[in-house]
């Protein structure tokens, strides 16, 4: 099987975008020599873009992860997508003030005077997009960020916003970040968390298609369903707290279905269910970027080898049970 990374362009980032982006959350300041090794891993095997976010570790990991990109002097090798305007307990940040905290925070982290891909890690559905667009556009003439989308937010949202953009002549949100798997949520495992899968993502999926916008899916392993751990008549025994959020969010009986026949086809074609979960999302009609957290250079590794298997659109349909031939 191919493994060999393959790459995608997003609109005002000079640099190709790798569709396996590489999360840094387990990367922090605690265990930096593993961290390193992990990011020396991938970026070894074409993987030149990674995940942040100005709330993991409340800091530590933007400072760990820029600490790594100065040490290997890889800055213009590599794509930093930055996150920020989370929530959080008191009140809801998506406001022009905390994304410029935000931002010059993650620089000041980072130590670098730019981030690539900056998305707004939640929204706030109850404040107007036009001082959110105004706010992005004054940190892109700034240089602070080269382009900006929004993570969890919906399409509508998105679409409302580009309008004022274009209404404006501003720049638009260019990418966005829901949840998008082979298995459907059926529950939120955050709040405010937006996702596009399954039979209630259609509308979304389809606009995404049509205007062809760059969908960074997170959580596509449907926290570990598709590992095969999870069985119908085993869901009482698991008592882990991420462990409990997969069967909460994630163990459906039309998922268990999806999962069926997952393991119908990965025997079939002679690789892992968790292989045809992710080959699901790289046989899209939409451009999707996959965000994976994958603990080593083998895990990685199976994952190139996904994005780069063929499904047909009879299998595609067949696996969201949108068909029961293939």
């Amino acid at each position: 099987m191919t493994t060999q990374m393959p790459y995608g362009r997003i609109p005002g980032v000079d640099k190709p975008v790798s569709r396996l982006v590489q999360g840094t959350i387990m990367v922090s300041s605690k265990d930096e020599d593993y961290g390193f090794k992990l990011l020396d891993d991938v970026f070894e095997l074409g993987c030149n873009t990674f995940d942040t976010a100005h709330v993991y570790g409340n800091g530590d990991n933007e400072r760990t992860v820029g600490k790594w990109i100065r040490s290997r002097g890889v800055r213009e090798q590599v794509v930093i997508i930055g996150k920020g305007a989370h929530h959080n307990q008191d009140r809801r940040r998506v406001t022009p003030f905390d994304i410029a905290a935000d931002i010059h925070d993650s620089l000041a982290r980072f130590k670098t005077d730019y981030i690539d891909l900056y998305l707004l890690h939640r929204d706030d559905p109850s404040v107007p997009v036009g001082p959110i667009v105004e706010a992005l556009n004054e940190h892109l003439r700034a240089g602070r960020i080269r382009a900006f989308g929004g993570s969890n937010w919906t399409h509508e949202r998105i679409q409302a916003a580009n309008e004022y953009a274009r209404k404006h002549r501003l720049t638009p949100f260019v990418a966005s970040s829901p949840h998008f798997s082979l298995a459907e949520q059926i529950k939120e495992p955050w709040p405010q968390c937006i996702s596009i899968s399954g039979p209630q993502g259609t509308e979304a999926r389809a606009w995404y298609t049509q205007h062809q916008m760059p969908v960074f899916a997170w959580s596509s392993m449907a926290a570990g369903f598709w590992s095969g751990r999870f069985n119908r008549d085993n869901l009482h025994t698991f008592t882990d707290w991420q462990d409990r959020l997969c069967v909460e969010c994630y163990c459906s009986e039309d998922n268990f279905k999806r999962l069926d026949r997952a393991r119908a086809l990965a025997a079939e074609r002679g690789v892992y269910v968790p292989q045809i979960a992710m080959a699901y999302l790289f046989n899209q009609l939409m451009v999707v970027f996959a965000l994976v957290g994958c603990r080593n250079r083998e895990e990685f590794l199976v994952n190139m080898q996904a994005a780069n298997l063929k499904l047909t659109s009879q299998e595609v349909a067949w696996l969201e049970l949108r068909s029961d031939t293939r």
